[in-house]
């Protein structure tokens, strides 16, 4: 089996995995091209940065200090049985495992169910826009089908979209949040889009950012829709 490919680490965070102190692994690999990518460098699967068996040894001296370990990217499911391999065995270790996904794989986010605790799962457009957005004609239908398959399984789940205006307007972001909790969706998660490239920051401006944030009436009838939603705007 080939080795896992990990292109970046954050060694303690509190915000990646709700409830719990973590750690995140970037794993190299992603089917998408989004336009507004924060990790271009991890698109390709590439030779990753650092050696999986450290990474191990490191996340068993943190046994008891950490609670979880979440599998990032890239879409950390790319790599496959590679990923889910390594999974098992930081699960073994007694870890909570977390999974963000741009539920581009449905059959092998199956495969995980019973090691993965909790998924955040990235709803990124419209319809319409999805294409326009990722540069891929299925990504859309994938994700359904995935997360109509996790909300199934009743395990922890957080849906988030971040708000591009560029893609995202905010009759769509209550469209998603609409299609989000008809499908059985408790937790709900609104971001602030921040462009990562000089290009982009003359594509829109701060009052476009903020809008989705600042409408009160948007605010008050997403919350209705859910249990919880965070509202990430920095």
């Amino acid at each position: 089996m080939k080795q896992i490919q990990i292109g970046g680490l954050v060694s303690f965070t509190t915000i990646d995995y709700p409830g719990k102190l973590a750690a995140v692994l970037f794993l190299c690999g992603c089917p998408l091209h989004c336009v507004y990518c924060s990790n271009e460098h991890l698109i390709p699967v590439a030779d990753g940065d650092y050696d999986p068996e450290k990474v191990f040894d490191w996340l068993k001296q943190r046994v008891g200090k950490l609670e979880g370990v979440v599998f990032s990217g890239g879409e950390a499911l790319m790599q496959a049985d590679a990923t889910i391999e390594y999974m098992k065995r930081v699960h073994d270790l007694g870890f909570s495992i977390g999974l963000h996904t741009n539920g581009f794989y449905p059959d092998l986010l199956k495969k995980v169910t019973d090691i993965v605790d909790w998924v955040g799962m990235d709803f990124k457009a419209t319809r319409d826009n999805y294409k326009k957005l990722t540069g891929i004609d299925v990504a859309y239908d994938r994700m359904i089908e995935s997360l109509k398959y996790w909300v199934s399984t009743g395990r922890g789940l957080e849906v988030r979209t971040t708000c591009d205006p560029r893609f995202v307007s905010k009759e769509d972001l209550l469209e998603i949040a609409k299609i989000s909790a008809d499908m059985g969706v408790k937790n709900f998660a609104v971001q602030k889009y921040t462009p990562y490239h000089e290009c982009e920051c003359h594509e829109t401006n701060e009052a476009q950012r903020n809008q989705f944030f600042n409408d009160e009436e948007l605010k008050r009838k997403i919350e209705s829709l859910f249990d919880k939603v965070i509202w990430r705007d920095n």
